[in-house]
């Protein structure tokens, strides 16, 4: 095969991505704005599986067994046994317009910029090496095929640039291209996510049909395979090497945090979520995608430890088989799968990076630098934002070449791939304690993943770029043996299972020390609450918020990073939703800065939002401390609003629920769900009415057909109609009144013993009335035999 068609096919392949890309963005502008896409949001999900999974599994799985399976067991458990998390987190960052993985950190933590910033760097650092191992990857299949049609060199001797560089322009061109059309973060991407959901869809296909091909054609099917497990000794040896329980906990662990924290993941997972049908469907499709692409990897790899020895790199298997056979064609779709399975990680990762870049990196340096300018309500900084995320995007992938070029050639992918799960694997004390901690603070978090993130670099990292023969390595830190990063304090486990055991050790022990160090502002205080409801109201005192900020300049601030168009729809929802009409000379209140910081928040990212209003409430002479104190006091009043209406709501014997236009649930009282017999889970912010409907389905409340009648009679504002419950025996009058501006408000009322009185009362009448019926027909009867008589 001529190296000019493996080139015509790759790029053959990205032109096709690109026509993807571009359909998907135009059927998008035709359908209803967040119309659910159940079976493209589950594949997209899949971009968690990269040439990793479709070539280093099968490394992974010649040198230590069944091990690679930890990698895909953590995602199976989080999807399945931990999707209360997954539905809780989607629901917390759509509520709190959350456009990042560093965003949801330091929104959690008082809005801090610190700590959103902190996670950023960890984010970018810890990706790089995962985006270097997609090109690698590619550059390694691309070697094999050369090697083997043209001869030692192939075609890398051949190209005036290296194939990896080439690869990495054309997806910076289309992450570009695709990703930074908005700069409102929250906005989807629908042209990009199509394209991955194909490119999820292509490498499973490709790794199916291959690897079947290997096992049952080239190799004459299971037979031999089985032979092997019995009698090959290397396989023998790769499958003992796997038995280690601490290397599955640490690997099903790191990959569990991977899920939901990778940047990539965080961004198809939350970012680009629109209704929990999505979610639902995920729930099962996911998992089962994960197993799929798995159930050949153990086969392939005996097949090409049998077949090829250590001729080729492990990892290369999947394509040297068919090589090996002289399957020019099957070795060419292999590429392509790889292909595939790298460009949909590259894409989305740079993308989701970019976004934390700008948002908690360069745009807050430029409004502690230029604060001047910054105060004042000229200029449009959207295009700036959009051009920050795009020079972002070209110096991540290029820093990812750069080391790809750097490490050792011979490094396994599955080695890599670790590295980087494994500094991910920093944000999960501050990510999960914070969901259950209400003490948990800024400084804990910032200092436990700082810590965290050191203790990752000096076992993993630094390890990775030295090499074994390193002074550092035999000798340790200034010659000190405890310190030596593979046995650190004298402790000695498998590299993988020491670096991650000392870093969360480490992150954790922080993380509570800081906390406890100090107490937690107003805001962190707020949050916390946001983030792990409190089981008791609690009043605070309210304080009277006071800005000379007119609604004018709140607007021309908005304006400048969310762009004029953005910002006149938002305040005119906001207009429809409070129902008043704002005046420009308007001094703003505590819902126009709440309303104003979250649409920010949108774009720039909650922490970015804060500082943007913090420097416009300094053009009034006020300190930054004093400007931080009043949003803080915006903020805590406004809670303490939301806490007294709710504990009102919750005090009614009725059940009441508040529906958006997009027939969303925003308000309601802890009746409502004890009424229907809702789970937990259904009294979430944001949970569409079919959700509930459905809920009611499932939990066999009611049928089909009531669910149909029970949704067009409360769209179409029936009232006082009843609704029976099969399961609790309940009866709920049910009545449906519109909101202004739209949306609808739901009233239940339990009227199961007024119904069962009046059926009483029903069945003691129809009584009466037999009894008097059959009185009647006695005495006619006997009057009748009295006739008789006489």
């Amino acid at each position: 095969m001529q190296g000019w068609l493996v080139a015509l096919a790759a790029f053959g392949y990205l032109a096709t991505l690109f026509a993807v890309a571009a359909y998907g963005d135009r059927r998008a502008r035709t359908l209803p704005a967040n119309s659910p896409r159940p079976l493209i949001y589950a594949l997209s999900l899949a971009v968690y599986c990269t040439s990793w999974t479709f070539f280093g599994s099968v490394g992974l799985a010649s040198s230590d067994g069944f091990e690679y399976f930890a990698i895909y067991l953590g995602p199976i458990l989080v999807f399945t046994l931990g999707y209360p998390l997954i539905r809780r987190v989607v629901h917390l960052s759509k509520s709190e317009r959350i456009t990042s993985i560093a965003d949801f950190l330091g929104a959690r933590y008082g809005k801090s910029s610190a700590v959103a910033a902190l996670a950023a760097c960890i984010a970018v650092i810890g990706t790089v090496p995962y985006i270097a191992l997609q090109l690698k990857a590619i550059s390694d299949a691309v070697t094999l095929m050369g090697s083997h049609y043209d001869g030692a060199g192939g075609y890398a001797a051949t190209l005036p640039l290296d194939v990896s560089l080439v690869v990495a322009i054309s997806l910076l061109i289309f992450a570009t291209l695709f990703g930074t059309r908005h700069a409102d973060a929250t906005e989807h991407q629908d042209g990009l996510i199509t394209a991955v959901a194909l490119e999820s869809l292509v490498k499973l296909i490709v790794f199916l049909t291959v690897g079947f091909a290997i096992v049952f054609v080239l190799n004459g099917g299971l037979a031999p395979i089985a032979e092997a497990f019995r009698t090959n000794p290397e396989v023998s040896a790769a499958i003992g090497r796997g038995n280690s329980g601490e290397t599955w906990l640490v690997m099903t662990f790191l990959s569990a945090c991977a899920i939901l924290m990778l940047p990539r993941q965080f961004h198809v997972t939350v970012v680009e979520h629109r209704s929990d049908i999505e979610l639902r469907r995920a729930r099962w499709i996911f998992p089962l995608y994960l197993i799929a692409i798995n159930v050949l990897v153990m086969p392939i790899a005996v097949a090409g430890m049998i077949t090829l020895g250590d001729g080729v790199s492990a990892d290369m298997y999947l394509l040297a088989l068919p090589l090996a056979a002289n399957q020019d064609w099957l070795a060419l779709i292999t590429f392509i799968g790889g292909l595939s399975a790298a460009t949909a990680m590259v894409i989305v990762a740079s993308v989701a990076l970019a976004v934390m870049v700008s948002n908690d990196l360069v745009i807050p340096a430029l409004l502690w630098r230029f604060n001047t300018v910054a105060r004042t309500a000229s200029g449009d900084w959207s295009q700036m934002i959009l051009n920050i995320r795009r020079i972002a995007m070209a110096a991540i992938i290029f820093a990812a070449f750069a080391y790809y070029r750097q490490t050792d050639a011979t490094q396994q992918l599955a080695s890599i791939g670790l590295l980087s799960f494994a500094a991910i694997a920093q944000f999960a004390p501050a990510f999960l304690i914070g969901l259950i901690w209400r003490g948990a603070n800024a400084r804990g978090a910032f200092l436990g993943m700082a810590g965290g993130f050191a203790v990752w670099a000096y076992t993993l990292l630094i390890p990775n770029f030295v090499g074994p023969d390193a002074a550092i390595m035999e000798s340790g830190l200034f010659g000190i043996a405890v310190l030596r990063p593979y046995q650190l304090f004298g402790v000695q486990f498998d590299p993988l299972v020491h670096g991650v055991f000392w870093s969360l050790l480490t992150n954790m022990l922080l993380l509570v020390a800081g906390s406890l160090s100090r107490l937690p502002t107003p805001l962190e205080r707020i949050q916390a609450v946001t983030f792990v409801p409190r089981e008791t109201q609690q009043t605070i005192g309210l304080k009277r918020f006071r800005t000379t900020i007119t609604v004018d300049e709140l607007k021309g601030t908005l304006a400048r990073y969310v762009g004029i168009a953005r910002m006149e729809r938002a305040f005119e929802a906001f207009e429809l939703r409070e129902g008043r009409q704002l005046s420009g000379t308007e001094t703003t209140d505590i819902s126009i800065v709440r309303y104003a910081e979250q649409v920010l928040a949108s774009a720039i990212g909650s922490a970015s939002a804060r500082l943007v209003l913090s420097l416009l409430f300094e053009k009034d002479g006020a300190s930054s401390s004093e400007t931080v104190r009043l949003l803080d006091d915006a903020s805590e009043a406004l809670q303490q609003n939301r806490d007294l209406l709710q504990k009102a709501l919750d005090q009614m014997d009725q059940g009441i629920s508040v529906f958006n236009d997009e027939y969303r649930l925003t308000n309601w009282n802890g009746q409502f769900r004890r009424l229907l017999g809702l789970p937990p889970e259904m009294g979430n912010f944001g949970m569409p009415l079919k959700s509930i409907t459905g809920a009611l389905v499932e939990a066999g409340q009611i049928d089909l057909d009531t669910e149909r009648e029970l949704v067009e009679s409360v769209t179409r504002y029936r009232r006082a109609w009843q609704l029976a419950l099969t399961e609790s025996g309940r009866i709920v009058e049910i009545r449906s009144n519109p909101m202004p501006g739209g949306g609808l408000v739901i009233t239940y009322t339990d009227i199961t013993r007024r119904v069962e009185a009046d059926e009483a009362l029903k069945r003691t009448k129809e009584s009466l009335e037999l009894r008097v019926r059959a009185r009647t027909a006695e005495l006619t009867a006997v009057n009748k035999e009295l006739a008789t008589a006489r």
